[in-house]
């Protein structure tokens, strides 16, 4: 039975062969419209064609042909070149030709305003004068401006006022003052805080206050320190506080309260000027560190650092043992190459902060090391002769922690 889907060999041979034939004639013709278009390739097109069209809704603003597009506004054009952070501190020292000094005034060894002759004295109003000598050349082009750590001359408001440009006062650096307007430089008194108590009151330990009124100074970091640690050692207390930093030594003096609470530093200069300082002791428990320095308004790196480097260049000159008395000796015939570096002979780095080149030479030749300084106010030759303790070179004295990056 014939299959009519069936075909013979030869059929089939000649079929094949009849399309190899048809295959080659196509592959051999370029002009047929149907076979030469190539196939399409995604996206290709997109990339390679002209820039698409705004759609309607999205209309692409040009600028007129005549008027350039607007730059990237600058920092001045931001800030009103009338507030204090569009002009830096240094310009307006130096254009002033005077420093703004915030002191303690009422603070023997540290911060003291003598009326009988008419001056002023201490540790801290000395740092204030080597500012001025580093950035006036002169360590006398300076305004001291007595501060207080509550009421309208409140210290930390004057620096964020612009009223004063650098504040030298016995003050903390702590975090919440950090993110809160001021800045601090380094380090210049390392201090704790403890308590003064009546030499014949019984009291010797911490454990001893309790239930006792202590006597603590408003808006500072002793009443705070003083409610966290006696809190911490379970310690119960009445606190005496006072708004007037001026009479809360007084108020002790007066038998308001059984102790007063500061820095040891504070005690230990507020204890001369009780009515008979030789009845009272301070004790020798710390409650807290006490990292007191410079400080300064925020947001003004050129600033920060010119008081940094003027304290810096009081530490670095005891570590070379540079001090005032040989200072302009060794400026003349100095061949340790530090010491050139550390009186402007060598490297420039004064003029980098804004200052010439000297600017050391000028502190240390006009104010002195930080020794100089620290003896002249603190030291052995004075009443209050404290022992430096923290407060030595590291190089100089066993437990001393002071040090400067070096000037290279």
């Amino acid at each position: 039975m014939n299959n009519p889907y069936r075909r013979s060999a030869s059929y089939r041979a000649g079929s094949a062969a009849l399309l190899i034939l048809l295959a080659l004639s196509i592959a051999g013709c370029s002009d047929l419209p149907f076979l030469s278009q190539p196939t399409p390739a995604p996206v290709i097109i997109i990339a390679t064609a002209a820039p698409l069209p705004a759609t309607p809704e999205l209309p692409v603003p040009e600028a007129p042909v005549d008027t350039p597009a607007p730059a990237e506004p600058a920092p001045a054009d931001i800030l009103p070149t009338s507030t204090p952070a569009a002009e830096s501190v240094l310009a307006r020292v130096q254009a002033r030709g005077r420093l703004l000094c915030g002191v303690n005034a009422d603070l023997p060894g540290f911060g003291f305003y003598d009326n009988i002759r008419s001056r002023w004295f201490g540790f801290d109003v000395d740092f204030c004068r080597a500012v001025a000598a580093a950035v006036l050349g002169d360590a006398n082009a300076v305004e001291f401006i007595a501060l207080d750590t509550s009421g309208p001359n409140e210290r930390f408001e004057a620096i964020r006022s612009g009223r004063v440009d650098v504040l030298f006062r016995n003050t903390t650096w702590t975090l919440g003052r950090n993110i809160n307007g001021v800045a601090f430089g380094p380090t210049t008194f390392h201090d704790g805080q403890t308590f003064m108590v009546r030499r014949n009151a019984g009291i010797s330990t911490l454990e001893d206050l309790e239930g006792k009124v202590i006597c603590v100074a408003r808006g500072t970091t002793s009443e705070q320190n003083l409610n966290d640690d006696f809190a911490a050692r379970g310690i119960a207390f009445t606190a005496e506080v006072r708004d007037d930093e001026n009479r809360l030594y007084p108020a002790y003096d007066d038998g308001e309260c059984d102790a007063v609470t500061s820095d040891s530093s504070q005690l230990a200069s507020k204890r001369e000027q009780l009515d008979n300082p030789n009845d009272h002791i301070i004790l020798g428990d710390r409650i807290s560190r006490e990292p007191l320095g410079p400080a300064l308004p925020r947001n003004d790196n050129q600033w920060f650092d010119v008081i940094s480097w003027t304290v810096f260049a009081t530490i670095y000159a005891e570590e070379l043992r540079v001090d005032q008395s040989n200072a302009e000796r060794l400026r003349s015939n100095a061949t340790d190459p530090r010491i050139r570096r550390l009186l402007g002979l060598e490297g420039g780095f004064g003029e980098g902060l804004g200052l010439t080149n000297d600017f050391a030479y000028q502190i240390i030749s006009q104010v002195g090391n930080y020794g100089d300084i620290y003896n002249r106010n603190l030291g052995p030759q004075t009443e209050f002769n404290l022992d430096r303790g923290p407060n030595k070179a590291w190089n100089l004295g066993a437990g001393g922690v002071l040090a400067s990056p070096p000037f290279r």
